[in-house]
């Protein structure tokens, strides 16, 4: 074991408040402030289209190309690999055993800034290639390859400050996580918009176009690493980050990866699932494409819901399986999704009643609004379904057991393809799509908790 030093909050594990007290009131205080930094993400990127819709149909157009690779690495560093990370410093906590969180940690900033890595190198190598695939032509695909080349600069601050985030929301410390991701991303608002559109030309800094949006990414980037760094050799958590002694161990590195690598599964799951809706319904024409894509992007601000809910349940369910106290887990976990179903379902409920409250926000076209309302009462009432699978996918995190939610994703992903290919061959319209996608939503979920349901759980084995 790492010489490591042990703070002296992190010497009482036992009397951690994640390991006693009332689930729901715990689980509410935790999930508000990661919900508001997650809404605020979603707000980033609002406000980064708007910048660059300002340069030109052609900026725009390489953006969107770029842009769901960009959303892959936060997927895979945060939800995926950095639930891995929380999991395991949790239950290292809930043991009682602090110098191995603290080591744990460590262990994870390596793996986090090794991934970071080789995400640059792969789409600084192999971006072109990409972006051709997703449609990218001619001065769209350059301009897409030259923003590209700035921004994946900045994959390993990416990757790193998800991890230490990760690794903070593993203590059970919500609010420094969160207090870094809001700060750091009024910055990226403020600073992306000046680069991009202002500069100082006084000064010589005219404005930077499409690289001023990377580039402020790479800023931001850099303050919430310093800042999660900060806050972790400051005593202002539950463990300290030292590398005094460190040792490097197998053992803590496959504690971390059995459960992140395995969740980086569906990150992928999740973008071919909806790559594939998207191309079934851009086959029916522009139209209904536009409505869909109006419905979709309120199933994409919902997740920031279900993920600040199932990144609260997930140190809780950690530190109870690492206490043993398997009882408690399953009951934050079932507290945790049922919380998430209610939240998403009267959204859902709600568009599916009265779907012009959405759909109006971003157009006036009849053709557009009569698609759009169609998703929104045919998929709206899956939403809870939707918010039910992702939630105890993160608590699965907690307890170390994701092959399951895992595979309810691969089943998903089947189901989208089997029946959409039959339904493109049929004939079908956008009545059967709009279905297929609230039905795809239910399998998940119903399927993880299936998952949930069967698989045993329990402290894991350590090597």
């Amino acid at each position: 074991m790492s010489a490591t030093a042990v703070s002296p909050a992190a010497s009482s594990t036992a009397a951690h408040p994640l390991l006693q007290g009332a689930i729901l009131p715990t689980l509410l205080r935790l999930a508000a402030p990661s919900v508001l930094a997650m809404a605020m993400q979603v707000l980033v990127g609002i406000a980064e289209t708007v910048y660059v819709g300002r340069l030109g149909a052609t900026p725009l157009a390489a953006m969107a190309l770029v842009f769901p690779f960009l959303m892959l690495a936060q997927q895979l560093s945060a939800g995926a690999m950095g639930g891995g990370v929380s999991s395991a410093v949790s239950r290292a906590l809930g043991a009682g055993d602090a110098p191995r969180a603290q080591a744990l940690a460590l262990h994870a900033v390596a793996i986090g800034g090794v991934l970071g890595l080789v995400f640059t190198a792969v789409l600084l190598l192999g971006g072109p290639t990409f972006y051709r695939w997703l449609g990218g032509r001619d001065a769209v695909l350059v301009a897409a390859v030259d923003y590209a080349a700035v921004l994946f600069l900045g994959a390993p601050l990416i990757w790193l400050s998800n991890t230490l985030a990760s690794v903070l929301r593993g203590t059970g410390n919500m609010r420094i996580p969160s207090v870094g991701i809001l700060g750091a991303s009024v910055l990226q608002i403020a600073l992306g918009g000046w680069l991009t559109l202002g500069g100082w030309p006084a000064l010589g800094l005219a404005p930077m176009g499409m690289a001023g949006v990377a580039l402020a990414n790479i800023v931001a980037g850099a303050v919430s690493v310093a800042f999660f760094v900060w806050a972790l050799r400051s005593g202002q958590a539950r463990l300290t980050l030292t590398w005094h002694g460190m040792v490097w161990r197998r053992e803590m590195f496959a504690d971390i990866l059995r459960v992140g690598a395995l969740s980086m599964v569906s990150p992928f799951q999740s973008v071919l699932s909806v790559l594939l809706l998207t191309g079934f319904v851009a086959r029916l024409g522009a139209l209904p494409l536009a409505g869909y894509a109006i419905g979709q992007r309120l199933e994409f601000l919902l997740i920031p819901i279900s993920f600040g809910i199932g990144v609260a349940a997930l140190p809780m369910v950690g530190m109870a399986i690492g206490a043993r106290d398997v009882a408690r887990a399953r009951r934050v976990a079932w507290t945790a999704g049922a919380t998430s179903a209610v939240n998403l379902g009267l959204i859902g409920a709600t568009v599916a009643l009265w779907p012009d409250l959405w759909a109006t926000l971003f157009t006036q076209d009849a053709a557009v609004l009569a698609h759009a309302r169609e998703f929104l009462r045919t998929a709206g009432p899956a939403f809870a379904f939707f918010g039910l699978g992702l939630t105890l996918y993160f608590a699965a995190q907690g307890a170390g057991r994701m092959l399951g939610p895992v595979l309810a994703g691969t089943l998903r992903l089947a189901v989208v393809f089997g029946v959409g290919t039959a339904l493109m061959h049929a004939g079908s319209g956008t009545t059967a799509l709009f279905a297929l996608v609230g039905g795809a939503m239910t399998v998940y979920g119903l399927a993880t908790v299936v998952a949930v349901w069967f698989t045993p759980w329990g402290p894991p084995a350590r090597a």
